[in-house]
């Protein structure tokens, strides 16, 4: 089991980074692959909510296992290249919110898979991804603000 652990700093208040971040029609403009999420079965900030994550032909299924909006986010998913699970935290932060966001990767290839995506900041990367995210939340938010 493999455990990475990644932090950004995002200008825009936790209610609207976890709106963001809990959209899942959105979730391929900032998570790397992403071309699709099916069988949505209720509100992505609610414990117990599954849906389907497809990167292409490869599907990732996901259960929201706690949730405390707009603070906290805890699913598993698994795929055939990476299972495990994520947290993210969501605590206010000066001029806007931290986002905390932990990998647990269970399996001999998901660690493997989780180390090589755990590595630099490339588009794709959990670092990367989370960059990206907080780009476009910044960007929201200023759109918002005019």
């Amino acid at each position: 089991m493999g455990t990475h652990r990644l932090s950004v700093h995002v200008a825009a208040p936790p209610e609207d980074v976890f709106r963001l971040w809990t959209d899942l029609e959105r979730m391929q403009e900032w998570v790397g692959g992403v071309t699709n999420v099916t069988d949505v079965t209720g509100p992505v900030g609610q414990t117990g909510t599954r849906y389907t994550v497809w990167f292409g032909r490869m599907a990732s299924q996901t259960e929201v296992l706690g949730a405390d909006p707009p603070r906290f986010l805890r699913t598993r998913f698994r795929s055939r290249l990476l299972g495990g699970e994520t947290t993210a935290t969501f605590e206010p932060e000066s001029d806007g919110t931290r986002i905390v966001q932990e990998f647990r990767t269970e399996g001999l290839i998901a660690a493997i898979a989780g180390w090589i995506f755990s590595r630099g900041s490339y588009r794709g990367s959990f670092q990367g991804e989370l960059k990206d995210f907080a780009r476009l939340a910044e960007r929201e938010g200023a759109t918002a603000v005019r």
